[in-house]
């Protein structure tokens, strides 16, 4: 996405900072007081997935938004660094270089796997709220990206310009939208469109899923011995809501809950029917979970 050209109508513009922490010029939003909550979004978003869900927690917390690598406006600064393992470390070192302490960091989809590794590298690690997290094998339409097309489209360098000029149009994007139970107004369909129309973003989204392996994060989770709400929305027909379900058992401090009536990005149809059990958890939560730092 182009800063100049896109970013003045996009949503919380106004809070919008570049930081330019190698390999990657980042795009950060940030807004609130108190402890810090970091928000991750998933493949192929960016932070417009926040738009509703920043208000809600700035009341309460300083709220930290980024934009994934290669994704919405941050600036990919290399293609190997689109991994899982490698976006965990890169975030890791911003919130080092930056002095963010997150208290919490809610991940949606892969952003959530993100959450679940980042509880691996900071120290004390921050609790962990996950969204419909993609720690399994996505189903349905919303499986384009895995993993074999994505390999391939990645390794193609016309690929993302390709896609970009067969996908951009408000009819596809709702029905791609639509293919994972959620049903988005014509402003979030908007948003989707014009990133499904950036030749970057797309081609970022196709390295990240081109690369993408949970299988160390699953490996970990009975070792994340800190607080981990794991919400899945009963109509998410991207990832499957037992996938939370299971990953919470496996965590040891993990809570499942789910959300009737919304699909995958339930965050963006009800931002209150998802955030109101979050801040419900997180005002449980003891002090020292509301002090992390980054290892160092």
């Amino acid at each position: 996405m182009d800063w100049d050209r896109d970013l003045p109508d996009w949503p919380h513009s106004g809070l919008s900072r570049r930081i330019a922490q190698r390999p990657h010029l980042w795009h950060v939003q940030e807004t609130g007081t108190g402890d810090t909550a970091l928000l991750l979004h998933g493949a192929g978003a960016s932070t417009h997935s926040w738009r509703d869900v920043i208000p809600i927690l700035a009341r309460q917390f300083r709220v930290i938004a980024l934009d994934l690598p290669g994704q919405g406006f941050t600036r990919l600064g290399s293609r190997a660094r689109c991994s899982l393992a490698h976006m965990t470390e890169d975030i890791a070192a911003l919130c080092a270089a930056q002095g963010w302490h997150p208290a919490v960091v809610i991940g949606h989809s892969a952003g959530g796997a993100i959450a679940l590794n980042l509880a691996r590298r900071l120290r004390p690690a921050p609790a962990v709220v996950c969204l419909n997290a993609a720690l399994g094998r996505f189903d349905g339409a919303a499986g384009w990206l895995f993993p074999i097309l994505a390999k391939l489209m990645a390794a193609t360098p016309l690929a993302a310009l390709a896609f970009t000029a067969a996908g951009a149009s408000p009819a596809r994007t709702r029905r791609l939208i639509a293919s994972t139970g959620s049903r988005l107004n014509d402003e979030g369909i908007g948003y989707y469109t014009r990133l499904t129309a950036d030749r970057a973003h797309v081609d970022g989204t196709l390295q990240m899923m081109a690369r993408w392996n949970v299988d160390p994060v699953l490996d970990w989770l009975p070792r994340i011995e800190t607080p981990c709400l794991m919400l899945a929305a009963e109509g998410d027909r991207a990832v499957a809501p037992e996938i939370s379900r299971r990953a919470a058992v496996r965590l040891p401090l993990g809570q499942f809950q789910a959300i009737p009536g919304l699909g995958h990005l339930a965050h963006e149809e009800d931002p209150d029917a998802v955030m109101r059990p979050v801040l419900d958890w997180m005002s449980d939560l003891p002090p020292a979970c509301k002090s992390a730092s980054p290892a160092r």
